[in-house]
């Protein structure tokens, strides 16, 4: 009997040492833990501390905490430059569209461009609604230079940019008064550029509004070559331009354009 209670004595008091050899607490009088343990993960409760990660445990916890930081932040990073590259290849395209659109129709049907009294600022006659004179003197062909037209025009399409700067060139010396001249004389300045010759595209769109003054390409070669004075550095020849896009030809699409191209000017 004696033996019996002596027995049941020692494991009740076996008991609650066991439970704390599961769980470590110290009783703390100043609050920090002791060492051999990691003040990251520590619990304080009652100004007991709990036994927390080792060292080496918590530091590659907190670098694998940092490295997700690093990642999401180039993540983000990322993310904003996919899309302002998104941005501008949309404005890119939505410009080339509204350019061709224009240009297809006005290929189909062309109107031209009232006729300006010679010696009017130094502009050349535009393009009559009567049959225009080819450049000998001969009565002019409206078939044969539609069909000389839209041959430039394919190479365009084709993107034979120097075949298309040189039939152009040729339209325009063989037709200078022709009622497609004006189209033919932007598209000069088109090509022009994508073959990277900023000079040459420049003076072929400025040609556009001082020979084909009343053209309704006039508005959209202001706007470009506004565009290829910007790429040359000419800042505020561009702004100058860009101003009177804005003035002369309100509620056009290169005006809108131009609207958005002198805000961002600095």
């Amino acid at each position: 009997m004696r033996k019996h209670s002596r027995f049941l004595i020692l494991l009740a008091l076996a008991a609650p040492l066991a439970t704390w050899a599961q769980v470590p607490v110290i009783e703390g009088g100043n609050g920090y833990p002791p060492s051999g343990y990691g003040a990251t993960g520590a619990a304080y409760a009652g100004g007991a501390v709990t036994a927390a990660p080792t060292s080496a445990q918590g530091e590659l916890f907190l670098q694998l905490q940092q490295l997700q930081e690093e990642v999401a932040r180039m993540r983000g990073t990322l993310e904003e430059q996919q899309y302002e590259i998104q941005r501008l290849k949309q404005e890119s395209l939505e410009r080339y569209q509204d350019l061709d659109s224009r240009l297809s129709s006005a290929g189909q049907a062309p109107a031209p461009a009232a006729p300006v009294a010679p010696g009017a600022s130094g502009s050349q006659a535009a393009a009559p609604a009567a049959p225009a004179a080819a450049a000998n003197g001969a009565p002019g062909d409206p078939a044969k230079e539609k069909l000389f037209y839209d041959a430039a025009f394919d190479l365009i399409k084709a993107k034979d940019f120097a075949k298309a700067d040189q039939a152009f060139s040729a339209f325009l010396r063989k037709y200078p008064t022709s009622q497609y001249a004006g189209n033919a004389q932007y598209w000069l300045g088109e090509v022009k550029l994508a073959q990277g010759d900023l000079q040459g595209a420049g003076r072929a769109f400025a040609q556009v509004s001082q020979g084909y003054p009343s053209h309704q390409k006039v508005a959209d070669s202001l706007y470009k070559l506004a565009d290829v004075e910007q790429r040359l550095g000419n800042a505020n020849k561009a702004r100058g331009i860009l101003q009177q896009v804005i003035a002369q030809y309100p509620g056009t699409s290169a005006a809108q354009l131009a609207q958005r191209d002198l805000a961002r000017l600095p």
